[in-house]
């Protein structure tokens, strides 16, 4: 191993930045092929609209409420405007052009995306992207010029990123402990997570079928993973780098059995920056490994803000989020109100956050299967890209893309239509045939005209086993629950 390199990380940093780069590069494309049929003028969720109604409830102050440069530009074609820049930084910040002021760019049209999308864009994953990117603002030189690849990072800005990644598997581990869930507490959860979970994979049929010893065995790993390697991360060098290559092979496992978007990929790249040029020099081929580092082509005065800003950020940061993860950590712990405000006016930005999905599992899996019909006797289901319908369809491989209204249709599932008010949109827009909408839809069983009726019926599926897959071909098995909508028309 090249001692040169141990504990320095300008090519971790430069490997870091891009892989960063590639996740903002799919979560724009991604957000754009979509936009027009969840938030645009003739959409779900028009966000226009939901802007207005934002400055009718808080006049001047919704630009605090909801930050996002739609305020400026409004929220009609400019989100598309919007998306294409984004995909050109994100290209550049590949290539290394401007990466800080692409960071920048990157953050805040994000941040605009995510306001302007609503429902549609609450998502841990879209936190975790914005969260990671403001530390890595400090992280990338200020150069406008290409190759500078191999500047070594500002130690602080490389912490703090260590920390988002220590808050993140901690928490994840944490919550599933104190939630009371006592699937996660016995072990049990994973006997059945991978046919409950929102968008499984053709694999995660195959690792459902496999004993339960054994998925008690992996959930134990799991934890093991979850709540002692994050603490491996700031011990020396040989701990961290087990830690990290032992968190990143739990996002590859989760990565092949469920389609969780860019989350795995963009936690895969914040371990990346956990492992020092020497560890990366044995492993790459000469042609890439760092034998040398160069500072950024910084003036002197440049250099003495971002060192006062990158301190102060990152004090601020570590007190906040280490409050604001606290009660994650234990159910008896409970704050005052002192830290209210602070998170009242942060929040907003959501660049500090706490983590921890499937605190609570889903068992079992309740489905939405909406129909149409001309004469209310023979109904024809829609069929989405993605989520479980057709029950000799396979799951598919969809990540790092993100069908963003597949997945909220499983939430959807799990409550009440009260609480859910769009899933009646889309049934209107059914019945209207709105073009931007059915482009969402994978197989339209009224290609002609839209019909005269749509109803919306929740199902519980699972998988089916091994000799009934044989047998029948069959993915899936579903018994009919009740009417989520009962048959609507527009009149």
């Amino acid at each position: 191993m090249n001692p040169e390199g141990q504990n320095r990380f300008g090519f971790a940093a430069w490997l870091f930045l891009r892989l960063l780069a590639l996740v903002y590069l799919v979560a724009f494309v991604s957000a754009w092929s979509q936009l027009s049929g969840l938030v645009g003028p003739h959409g779900l969720l028009p966000a226009q609209e939901f802007f207005d109604e934002v400055y009718r409830s808080y006049g001047s102050h919704a630009y605090a409420v909801l930050p996002s440069l739609c305020w400026m530009f409004g929220a009609g074609k400019f989100l598309g405007v919007l998306c294409g820049t984004c995909v050109v930084a994100s290209l550049l910040l590949f290539i290394g052009v401007a990466p800080a002021p692409c960071l920048v760019l990157l953050w805040a049209g994000y941040l605009s995306l995510c306001a302007a999308g609503q429902v549609f864009f609450n998502f841990q994953w879209d936190a975790l992207l914005l969260e990671t990117t403001l530390p890595a603002i400090f992280l990338a030189p200020w150069s406008l010029k290409p190759g500078w690849c191999r500047a070594e990072p500002p130690r602080v800005a490389r912490l703090l990123l260590w920390w988002l990644l220590f808050r993140l598997m901690l928490l994840s581990g944490a919550v599933k402990l104190t939630s009371g869930d006592e699937s996660w507490r016995q072990l049990t959860a994973l006997t059945f997570h991978y046919e409950t979970q929102p968008l499984p994979t053709p694999l995660a049929w195959y690792v459902h079928q496999l004993p339960a010893w054994f998925h008690r065995a992996v959930c134990a790993g799991m934890f093991v993973i979850e709540l002692v390697a994050p603490f491996c991360l700031f011990a020396p060098r040989a701990f961290r780098h087990r830690a990290a290559l032992w968190i990143a092979a739990l996002m590859v496992a989760i990565a092949l059995t469920g389609n969780y978007t860019f989350f795995n990929f963009l936690t895969i790249a914040l371990c990346a920056l956990c492992l020092d040029d020497a560890w990366w020099s044995a492993v790459l081929p000469r042609r890439t490994a760092v034998t040398a580092w160069r500072d950024a082509s910084l003036h002197a005065w440049i250099v003495r803000c971002q060192h006062w800003l990158l301190h102060g950020f990152a004090l601020f940061t570590f007190v906040i989020t280490g409050l604001i993860s606290v009660p994650a950590l234990t159910r008896n712990l409970v704050f005052g109100d002192g830290l209210a405000p602070i998170e009242e006016l942060l929040s907003p930005f959501r660049s500090f956050n706490t983590y921890g999905l499937f605190a609570i599992m889903t068992h079992p899996r309740p489905e939405l299967i909406i129909e149409g019909s001309d004469d209310r006797l023979d109904w024809r289901a829609y069929e989405f890209p993605d989520k479980p319908s057709d029950l000799a369809r396979a799951p598919t491989w969809v990540a790092p893309f993100q069908p963003r209204l597949d997945w909220q249709l499983w939430f959807a599932a799990l409550e009440s239509p009260a609480h859910n008010s769009w899933v009646l949109a889309l049934c209107q827009h059914l019945l209207q045939g709105t073009p931007e909408v059915l482009a969402l839809i994978a197989k339209n069983p009224f290609p002609q005209h839209p019909p005269h009726y749509i109803r919306v019926v929740r199902y519980e599926y699972h998988f089916t086993d091994a000799a009934t897959r044989a047998r029948t071909g069959q993915w899936w098995s579903r018994t009919p629950l009740d009417y989520y909508i009962e048959p609507v028309s527009l009149r």
